[in-house]
């Protein structure tokens, strides 16, 4: 696996300390001059090492505790951490001696970002929708012309395998550019069994082409597709088919993990969203829910009686709702670029999320066409300034209760001994200016189970 997925860069080489160099230098020696061990990676020099480590998942007063180390390292050995504290107890350890080293220089190091609610695979942006939302037209209007999921679906029908997976390649170069390692990824543009098995199948194909790791969730149910709207009785057909026919295939291909369902006015009814995902969980793949995004229709509710992993969006739930979920194992995912995008004023309840106990966690929710974005830290920004969330809240929900969403807190999601060296530097001087610095882009490296997949060039 190539230590670098942006294409432009070179692997890092050593100098003459050892030292991991985020860009070619003239004063590098050559890899025959070096005594250090290759497969161990001290990393040190942090102004401030946020370790995300305690209490999993993190709900209440504890989504602020991100467990910073000032003046930090931390040490990896396979891709994996082997010991994290501070600068003087880390580099004191006789392993560190012979690692290879990379001085951070007095920035910012953090877990790698965790977005758990993406759309990957698509084939084109929706750009004409974009100038269509700016004149007044709502959501719902343009998905009655025929706009909205279904444009997706027929432009993605249409497209190549080649191009669909270029499209993607694209797009995690850039994701991990602002510090993302690991991401869930949904189907869902397709809404047939050649074009579901087609996303799911690529998902497949990526996972083992890039180093980021990719999760994988059937969404089928995104909406009723055109061609059974017509249909007397589609919307029971389209049931039908994906709970006796797709449902049954991912879960014999192993596709995915998980099952998601759009429960909402203009997709499906929570009497239909309980059918898929009875019928997902009979097979092995565990509920995820889009729950009261436009309307509220109790899906937070099912979601929590099901033992859903998560329900996301949450913009029209209620005090019950948020109740039930405080109670819950279910994690609030909450995407605040889709509000963003589509200019609306109502952004899910963080704050009375949070206070309640339920677990909160933030996502792109990366699509062609609510919320466009592959920028974790613009996401921390809207959690900000939109729903008043501290900076330490907003890094916490985008870690290490975006790992706890997807099953994976065990190994990813904070820096700990024993979890996968998945990381992001920040050439900031406080993790604060993370969010403050909206729409700009201060990550200087990321690094994949101890290897660098972005770093930014030299200037």
């Amino acid at each position: 696996m190539p230590l670098c997925i942006t294409g432009r860069l070179r692997p890092p080489r050593l100098c003459e300390r050892h030292s991991l160099l985020p860009a070619p230098a003239k004063a590098c020696a050559t890899l025959g001059h070096n005594t250090g061990d290759l497969s161990s990676l001290l990393i040190t020099g942090a102004l401030q090492l946020l370790t995300l480590r305690g209490r999993v998942p993190r709900r209440g007063k504890f989504l602020s505790d991100i467990g910073i180390i000032r003046d930090g390292a931390l040490l990896t050995r396979d891709g994996v951490i082997a010991a994290v504290g501070t600068r003087s107890e880390i580099e004191s350890l006789p392993e560190s001696c012979s690692a290879e080293k990379l001085d951070v220089g007095g920035r910012v190091v953090l877990p790698g970002f965790v977005d758990s609610h993406t759309h990957l695979i698509h084939a084109v942006s929706r750009a004409e929708e974009y100038e269509l939302k700016i004149r007044g037209a709502s959501y719902e209007e343009i998905a009655r012309k025929g706009g909205g999921i279904l444009n997706s679906v027929k432009k993605l029908r249409a497209a190549t395998v080649e191009s669909l997976k270029k499209r993607a390649h694209s797009a995690l170069r850039e994701f991990a550019e602002y510090g993302t390692t690991t991401l869930e990824v949904k189907s869902g543009y397709g809404l047939n069994v050649a074009s579901e098995l087609k996303i799911l199948r690529l998902h497949k194909e990526l996972s083992a082409e890039q180093p980021l790791d990719i999760v994988s969730t059937f969404l089928g149910a995104h909406v009723v597709p055109a061609e059974f709207r017509s249909k007397r009785g589609g919307a029971e057909q389209y049931v039908s088919l994906l709970t006796d026919k797709l449902i049954p295939e991912v879960a014999a291909e192993q596709l995915a993990e998980f099952c998601d369902v759009f429960c909402d006015r203009g997709a499906f009814s929570r009497r239909e969203s309980n059918q898929i995902l009875q019928a997902g969980r009979k097979k092995g793949l565990v509920p995820r829910m889009h729950a009261e995004q436009l309307t509220r229709t109790g899906a937070t509710r099912l979601g929590v009686k099901l033992g859903a992993a998560s329900c996301d969006h949450l913009e029209q739930v209620t005090k019950t709702d948020i109740q039930a979920l405080a109670r819950s194992k279910t994690v609030a995912t909450l995407l605040p670029g889709c509000d963003f995008h589509l200019g609306l004023r109502k952004y899910a309840p963080a704050r009375a999320l949070i206070d309640a106990g339920a677990i909160v966690a933030l996502a792109t929710d990366y699509n062609p066409g609510t919320s466009p974005t592959v920028s974790m830290p613009m996401i921390l920004s809207l959690a900000c300034m939109q729903l008043r969330m501290s900076p330490a809240e907003a890094i916490a929900a985008a870690t290490i209760n975006a790992a706890y969403s997807l099953l994976r807190d065990h190994k990813i999601g904070s820096l700990e001994a024993g979890k996968q060296a998945d990381i992001a530097i920040f050439d900031v001087d406080d993790y604060r200016e993370i969010p403050y610095y909206f729409g700009v882009n201060k990550c200087w490296m990321t690094l994949k189970k101890g290897q660098p997949v972005f770093q930014k060039a030299h200037t």
